[in-house]
């Protein structure tokens, strides 16, 4: 396999419309509403296997309804499922987004067997027959989180190349990242992450803060496209013009565009326009994965 994606997988419900929410048995009307496949790792495989990775999501799904359709569409999307165990009795997780016109959403999220993963559920054996691993919603899964630096150093131990979207931190705590970031090769947090992470306001610092500590940082800033900073170079790349219908896991499409572009071996230059491409792409339709990029999408896109 050329990619294990580790974290979450579970429903989307994408709400657009009068969404915000009015207490005192107010009913309010949506413009749309759709179930559709979420959870950051699972969007970040489901584009990885679009544009031709072979990719292994491992990850803990219930035995319930949301288990089911979360099993299929990732089947669909030519994902292979790895379950370290079924989580009897626990429900698989859910979000429910509220998606405004402005762009900006709210999440309300049940962590059910998002929460489940442990660090040693990834196994050495796992790590041994990929090219590349890459974790996503760290913080929606605090044993994982615990342990992620010891299976950030395996992976490297045996010759395998990682990557990091932590996603938001409910706690604001962010936990173990000095010791994680210490053994992953790429970073791809957005601005606010990056500045929480670091607890500085100027991008540049913040950047060099991480970069000193051996990592890659690839940034994603919306609309405004990417930037990227590595030891000894960095880079700057714009976004592109589309259609918006919902930004709902355009993030997890960029870190798919980039991790493809490298894993094919481009450059950093290339690699960070790539995901940028993909990123802005996948807003065309609801949800994560209605319209993930194809390599024939980011070579036109790109040019």
């Amino acid at each position: 396999m050329d990619l294990l994606v580790v974290g979450d997988a579970n429903p989307d419900l994408v709400l657009r419309g009068d969404v915000r929410p009015r207490f005192g048995q107010a009913e309010q009307l949506l413009t749309g509403a759709d179930l559709v496949l979420g959870g950051s790792a699972a969007i970040t495989a489901a584009g990885c296997a679009r544009l031709g990775l072979e990719t292994a999501l491992l990850t803990v799904i219930g035995d319930d309804a949301f288990g089911g359709m979360t099993r299929q569409r990732l089947e669909e999307r030519g994902v292979r499922i790895v379950l370290p165990r079924t989580a009897t009795g626990i429900p698989t997780g859910l979000s429910v987004i509220l998606s405004l016109q402005d762009d900006d959403r709210a999440i309300l999220t049940l962590p059910g067997t998002i929460a489940a993963l442990r660090p040693e559920d990834v196994t050495d054996a796992h790590l041994a027959a990929v090219r590349h691993v890459h974790v996503a919603s760290l913080y929606l899964q605090p044993r994982l989180a615990a342990g992620l630096a010891d299976v950030f150093a395996r992976a490297r131990a045996l010759g395998v190349s990682t990557s990091l979207d932590t996603n938001w931190d409910p706690t604001g705590r962010w936990e173990s990242i000095t010791e994680i970031l210490a053994n992953t090769g790429y970073f791809l947090p957005n601005v606010n992450e990056l500045r929480a992470v670091t607890g500085e306001h100027d991008l540049d610092r913040a950047a060099a803060h991480l970069v000193r500590t051996g990592t890659t940082v690839v940034m994603k800033n919306g609309a405004a496209g990417a930037r990227a900073w590595w030891p000894g170079g960095d880079c700057v790349a714009p976004g592109h013009d589309v259609n918006v219908v919902d930004t709902t896991g355009a993030g997890d499409s960029f870190n798919a565009g980039f991790l493809a572009g490298r894993l094919a071996g481009l450059p950093m230059t290339g690699a960070v326009g790539w995901a940028t491409a993909a990123g802005s792409l996948s807003t065309r339709a609801s949800g994560g994965t209605g319209a993930q990029a194809t390599l024939d999408d980011l070579r036109v896109t790109v040019g």
